[in-house]
């Protein structure tokens, strides 16, 4: 009874405490213990902030007060989570066509004459022979035969790198067999292979066949008779790789810009194990409701929250992508001319242990493929890329208009050079009346200048004269250009060569 007296007294007292007004800290009395408070440590009791006025009472936040702030935080984090899990949704944004068009389970796509622009590719190009599939260790390891003289790459679930395989591979261009092994895959491993040991069961492979004289048709048998997907339980007889041509197939690729993005993240999530990506990040996708072993139900405040997050986090990648405030992005003082891959570093450290996070959200949202080839000097070897979205003048290039650029004597390539243009809007190639939205050197019909220099022109209706080295924009839609070199040579590494701006045609 003693027990139940003291534990009423001791509820009542504290429930007088609670009812209590507070009072401010300059009211507070003086007591035997008090000291001087830096004011910096205290917060006022109305606080005038951008997502409005915050209450307090001597440092309590009130209920509305606690409510704005919580679905401030939940919007600051779908944000991030849409910039920092964007890699994972591009690489997810492949499966549909891939399941679609039989690039799944050992089955591989590939253009056979080119991909054109009815295909939603980010930054694709028109000059090579694409060809893909999507790798699946769940079942067990799988065997892949590469064939010669190509340039591919592997990259896992999370677009983070694996391997090389062609002429910046490990088979120095040759052909060789790659074995990937699931995570924590601890069987024996057999000799004879490239052995790889990604983080992720699901592992995405493309690679770029070489047109020769202008002609596809060698690259595409030579694809379709060394490449071969498989279990390694069946190396002993392996079967034929599948292929399905999707030249002039419209398919999508690109991530979603709205509430979808999330689902499209937390797919992987479900996918792969926890331990595939840090717990930072998981933790940020968790915050929202994407977690391992658990539906993803958002409810309608949450889905409210998350559809404006990614409005708001879709806009910023625009903003990050057509418009860097990255100075390491831009090639030259005063040009337009960046890199897709800022720093020049594949994994984005701009310094030991140090993400550039801007860079990753430029790569990720404007082009697809993570490995080191596209970020080294590899003189002759390879590729390399320069981006521009705004004209001499810093406006943004608009397809009502006429544009011209001058590539001066001497491109730096060993193979071939290309221009390719874009959407704006997809990011993907800018669909016209022209199938190929593009001049490169492997055209035979471009005019070169008498001194080896070459202009190229950009805009709805073809200058008279010069419709071999022209390209077809739309009345009211904007667009962007990458400039491609094939094998880059050494003036384009060092700066001594640098291509034109582009200048409006009056």
């Amino acid at each position: 009874m003693k027990t139940n007296r003291i534990r009423n007294l001791v509820a009542g007292l504290v429930t007088t405490a609670l009812a209590a007004p507070l009072l401010p800290a300059e009211t507070a009395p003086k007591l035997k213990m008090t000291t001087e408070i830096p004011p910096e440590i205290t917060t006022p009791d109305s606080v005038e902030t951008s997502i409005g006025t915050l209450h307090l009472s001597d440092g309590f936040p009130d209920d509305a007060t606690t409510q704005k702030v919580y679905d401030n935080l939940d919007f600051q984090r779908g944000v991030q989570a849409f910039l920092n899990a964007m890699p994972g949704a591009a690489v997810t944004a492949f499966r549909p066509a891939l399941r679609e068009h039989g690039g799944m389970d050992g089955g591989v796509i590939i253009f056979e004459e080119m991909m054109n622009s009815k295909a939603l590719w980010l930054t694709a190009n028109t000059t090579v022979v694409y060809y893909m599939s999507w790798l699946d260790t769940k079942n067990g390891p799988i065997v892949m035969e590469t064939p010669p003289n190509t340039l591919g790459l592997v990259d896992d679930h999370w677009f983070r790198y694996v391997c090389d395989f062609g002429n910046a591979g490990p088979d120095k261009g040759k052909g060789g067999k790659f074995l990937f092994l699931p995570p924590g895959y601890k069987g024996d491993v057999p000799e004879g292979y490239f052995v790889m040991r990604p983080n992720t069961f699901g592992l995405w492979m493309a690679g770029r066949g070489f047109l020769i004289n202008g002609d596809p048709k060698p690259a595409v048998a030579s694809i379709k008779k060394h490449l071969k997907i498989y279990p390694l339980s069946q190396a002993a007889n392996p079967p034929a790789s599948k292929f399905t041509n999707m030249s002039g197939v419209p398919n999508n690729t690109v991530h979603a810009n709205n509430f979808h993005f999330y689902e499209e993240v937390n797919e992987i999530v479900q996918e792969e194990p926890a331990e595939a990506l840090d717990p930072e990040t998981l933790g940020l996708l968790a915050s929202i409701g994407i977690e391992k072993g658990k539906p993803f139900a958002p409810d309608e405040r949450m889905k409210r929250i998350l559809t404006d997050a990614v409005a708001v986090g879709n806009v910023t990648a625009r903003a990050l992508t057509f418009r860097p405030r990255m100075k390491e992005a831009y090639y030259y003082p005063n040009s337009a001319w960046f890199s897709n891959m800022p720093g020049g570093s594949y994994d984005f450290l701009s310094q030991p242990g140090v993400r550039h996070l801007d860079a990753r959200v430029l790569m990720h949202y404007y082009a697809t493929g993570i490995t080191p080839a596209m970020a080294m000097k590899m003189v002759g070897i390879g590729s390399q890329y320069a981006a521009a979205t705004t004209d001499s003048e810093g406006k943004g290039l608009e397809g009502s208009k006429t544009y011209k650029i001058h590539l001066p004597p001497n491109i730096p390539m060993k193979d071939f050079w290309s221009f390719t243009v874009y959407d704006n809007q997809t990011r993907s190639m800018l669909q016209t009346d022209q199938p190929f939205p593009s001049v490169n050197s492997t055209d035979k019909g471009v005019v070169t200048n008498p001194d080896g220099s070459v202009d190229v022109w950009f805009g709805p209706s073809a200058p008279a004269g010069h419709e071999s080295n022209w390209v077809q924009t739309v009345p009211g839609k904007g667009w962007n250009v990458l400039f491609r070199l094939y094998g880059p040579l050494e003036p384009w590494f060092d700066k001594t060569w640098k291509p034109g701006e582009f200048e409006r045609v009056e």
